[in-house]
């Protein structure tokens, strides 16, 4: 197994410079770039200015020289008069120092902005998943021991109808129904206006007041994959020779199936368990725009739009590296349930 993780973290590196490289070079090859942001912001100022002075003239030839001027100090300021291999390199040796630049649209050290949408998006990450778990999984095997039963096929078609559902649709119906009609939940936010006045039980309620709306859309489409699963990985292992033999012997059917039965059907579950490690980085631009939370999905379709090269390379950078390390950590959890997977 330790030659196994050395082997996977090696493997690691050459599969970084991969990602990062296509990245960084896909995202200067597009059209747009943030010097012509920065250009137009100057260019709507000094049309206002003008219009409020000379009543909308503006002189086109000094307009063109100043732009030049302007294009060729903002390159140089922010390293766009490099070629995109050198730039590359440069990131990479930034990144040496935890150094991924300045966000050029709000004018802050990129981990400075990805810390400040952070805090938002984890709640969520950390919410869905620790209760997809907690409710999937007993779920999962109340549905496989009762299989073909009245409970079973009621669930699946609430199941698939949950599934079907667009997040979209689903956010709008609650907000509409939950939060409009019947005022039971905040139509948006993460908190309320006077969250910082309340006492600490206040605020823990508060807060789950406005997460639970968002959250069911979060979890809805993981939620019912991960309870099917289980339900199926479930089927196979009570048909196992092992589990006839441990009922042939006499033993509790609780027993059996939370003894012997449950551990191997786990097995498939664990691979989701990699998933841990993208908590860190969960957003979602379509529930965040609709609910108004201000998380990693909002700010990485925002710096995709502004052209905001750090930011994208940041957000790039830190995904890549929990997705790695989560499928390492699946595979350990694979051991961990069943010692006999030995992987070489």
């Amino acid at each position: 197994m330790i030659v196994y993780l050395i082997r996977r973290l090696l493997l690691m590196i050459p599969t970084f410079f991969g990602i990062t490289l296509v990245t960084f070079v896909l995202i200067n090859l597009a059209p747009g770039s943030p010097i012509e942001q920065k250009l137009q912001a100057i260019r709507f100022g000094a049309a206002n200015s003008g219009g409020a002075s000379s009543g909308g003239g503006v002189n086109s030839r000094g307009d063109t020289a100043v732009n030049e001027e302007v294009i060729e100090a903002l390159k140089k300021q922010y390293g766009f008069d490099k070629p995109v291999h050198v730039r590359y390199f440069i990131w990479l040796k930034n990144l040496t120092r935890l150094d991924f630049g300045e966000s050029f649209t709000y004018q802050e050290p990129v981990l400075t902005v990805i810390k400040s949408k952070l805090p938002v998006s984890l709640s969520f990450g950390i919410a869905s998943l620790i209760l997809t778990y907690l409710i999937c999984i007993p779920l999962g095997v109340r549905k496989a021991t009762g299989a073909g039963l009245y409970f079973d096929r009621i669930t699946t078609v609430i199941l698939n109808m949950t599934y079907a559902i667009p997040p979209l649709i689903l956010g709008i119906f609650l907000i509409v129904v939950f939060a409009g009609k019947l005022d039971l939940f905040p139509i948006g936010g993460a908190q309320s206006f006077e969250y910082d006045t309340l006492s600490f039980w206040g605020k823990v309620t508060d807060r789950i007041h406005h997460f639970v709306l968002p959250l069911i859309c979060y979890m809805i489409g993981g939620f019912t994959e991960l309870s099917i699963l289980m339900r199926n990985s479930m089927l196979d292992v009570v048909k196992s020779d092992y589990v006839r033999t441990a009922r042939a012997k006499g033993l509790s059917e609780k027993f059996v199936i939370f003894k012997h039965a449950l551990r191997n059907a786990l097995i498939p579950i664990a691979t989701g368990l990699g998933g841990f490690f993208g908590v860190f980085l969960a957003g979602s631009l379509i529930i965040e725009q609709m609910f108004n939370l201000d998380g990693i999905g909002l700010l990485g379709y925002q710096s995709v739009l502004a052209r905001d090269y750090n930011v994208i390379m940041g957000l790039t950078f830190i995904s890549s590296l929990l997705l790695m390390f989560g499928r390492i950590f699946s595979d350990i959890i694979y051991v961990l349930i069943d010692p006999r997977i030995d992987f070489k």
